[in-house]
């Protein structure tokens, strides 16, 4: 116990009396002090006393696709945190194929009295689902806030990532490295970010090659956000004479490397590759990937306080919320190869 106390007094900078009075529950520490103290516990593992522990505000659902991409836990992670320090309580709710849809998973959150819902890559971002489910929800007087897709109809805070701007720093960087022939993998044309990455690529296309939007149409390949996708989807755009492919994902581009070495491709010698994420691990990979950082800190962070400003009645404007990516160089990418 005594090693313990002054392990916690040394880390709150107070004295190990200090911490024996908080820790005991007795009057005379100033609240600065006391909150000094309880911050150690939690950094050196500790768990507070019973009497000490702050009461949960309420339960917040966040909503999230599959978890096998890591930049899905990455953005849990800083919800959760974000959550965690504003003393509500997150409740992870994950969907999975052929598991609960979206909608049970709603439904099994309001039953539960959440004050509050996050949805991350959900069905705001799909054009062809029903958008009255989040109409319907806002009736039942639940706040929400919408991850990574964007709707007209929905009237809430959107956060979204500039994917336009993302396929303009790629395209850009790989046309400064030489490259001409330049492909992009994608998911399904009916999402949102989907859309958007495809005309940020497009108008990058003829902004730095000179192609129309139908040249650079032409080399876009639409796939699943997996590993095997980016291989299928890459596979096709090395037939098509791609040097340099952008994907959508650090996934698919890990998919990407793998199509490259089987059609007996060096990355980046012969072909370069761009992720997009910047998921945790991927600076480690081999050769480690240039990729578009996502801004996961500023979005899940902006996403909570959006909705805390929903729970506690003055929302913030019901409007897309846009943060800017940023490129980040690494081996996967090199010059194009030198014209024959």
């Amino acid at each position: 116990m005594t090693a313990r106390l002054a392990d916690i007094a040394a880390q709150a900078g107070v004295s190990e009396a200090t911490v024996s009075r908080v820790l005991n529950g007795k009057p005379g520490v100033a609240a600065g002090t006391r909150e000094s103290v309880l911050a150690a516990l939690d950094v050196l593992g500790y768990e507070r006393p019973v009497r000490l522990r702050r009461r949960s505000a309420g339960l917040v659902g966040l909503i999230t696709p599959e978890l096998e991409n890591p930049i899905f836990p990455a953005l849990a992670q800083v919800i959760g945190q974000s959550l965690t320090r504003q003393g509500y309580t997150p409740v992870l709710a994950t969907q999975t194929p052929g598991g609960s849809t979206e909608d049970e998973l709603t439904e099994m959150l309001v039953d539960r009295g959440v004050s509050g819902i996050i949805f991350v890559s959900g069905l705001h971002a799909d054009t062809t689902a029903d958008m009255d489910r989040y109409e319907q929800l806002r009736a039942q007087g639940v706040p929400y806030v919408l991850v990574d897709g964007f709707s007209p109809k929905v009237q809430a805070p959107f956060i979204s990532p500039d994917d336009r701007a993302a396929m303009r720093l790629a395209v850009t960087h790989l046309a400064a490295l030489g490259h001409t022939r330049i492909g992009l993998a994608v998911g399904p044309k009916r999402f949102v970010p989907v859309l958007r990455k495809i005309e940020g690529f497009t108008a990058a296309m003829e902004d730095s090659l000179g192609l129309t939007p139908g040249e650079a149409e032409a080399l876009v390949q639409h796939s699943l956000y997996t590993l095997e996708g980016g291989q299928a989807a890459t596979t096709a755009l090395i037939a098509a004479g791609c040097t340099a492919v952008v994907c959508a994902s650090d996934m698919m581009a890990l998919g990407a490397i793998r199509a490259a070495r089987q059609a007996g491709l060096d990355v980046p010698k012969d072909i370069s590759v761009v992720g997009f994420d910047d998921s945790p691990l991927i600076a480690f990979t081999d050769p480690p990937l240039t990729t578009i950082r996502k801004p996961v800190t500023a979005m899940g962070q902006a996403a909570v306080r959006a909705l805390l400003e929903e729970i506690g009645g003055t929302p913030a404007p019901h409007s897309e919320f846009v943060f800017m990516p940023e490129l980040v160089v690494r081996g996967s990418t090199a010059s194009g190869p030198a014209p024959k």
